[in-house]
């Protein structure tokens, strides 16, 4: 089927930013645990705590954050093709709606952690193609870690493109990978 819809993630997609998910989740104590997962089935004062930890850190990372290079092109030629793009993150709504605004960019749907699903679950996948009307083989999702490879497959989607120099790292996954976005933006023009 022809492609009509992008899920893109947002932190080390469509921004660069300077996140030591090791060390995070060290001081915060998740472990094996998704971050998320974790600080979201503590009790309370202790999850209000932890989640005052990933904020700053998130905080953080956003007042640093640089727009990557070739995105706003990408989105520009998506929307003169009439692709539906998404942005998909576990980031809060405070910090994506600072550098959508930071960064001028538009998003056919927007759906933070603050919507209540976050990756590696499928659901905020699915639940951006229902808003936009589109199935999963009408859809590709675009990201840059293995949340975003297993959030796409648990969402039915065939169609995963990593942004990311490190091939060796997703050796594993059935996935295509790019170095730059101009090549992941020629990918896409032979999917239309």
């Amino acid at each position: 089927m022809k492609l009509r819809g992008v899920l893109f993630d947002m932190d080390g997609t469509v921004v660069e930013v300077p996140y030591d998910w090791p060390r995070i989740k060290a001081e915060i104590g998740a472990g094996a645990t998704p971050l998320l997962t974790y600080i979201s089935g503590l009790s309370e004062p202790e999850r209000s705590r932890k989640w005052q930890i990933l904020q700053t850190y998130e905080d953080d990372a956003t007042r640093q954050a640089v727009l990557k290079r070739g995105m706003r092109k990408f989105l520009d030629f998506l929307r003169a093709k009439s692709v539906r793009a998404a942005l998909i993150t576990n980031n809060s709504q405070k910090n994506v709606e600072e550098l959508l605004g930071r960064f001028r960019l538009k998003f056919d749907c927007v759906l933070s952690r603050d919507s209540g699903l976050w990756k590696p679950s499928g659901e905020p996948l699915r639940a951006a193609m229902s808003m936009l009307e589109l199935a999963a083989d009408e859809s590709c999702a675009v990201g840059d870690s293995h949340f975003d490879i297993r959030a796409a497959q648990d969402a039915g989607i065939s169609r995963i493109f990593i942004l990311s120099k490190d091939r060796a790292k997703f050796a594993a996954w059935t996935v295509e990978i790019f170095g730059t976005v101009a090549s992941l933006r020629r990918r896409i023009d032979e999917l239309l």
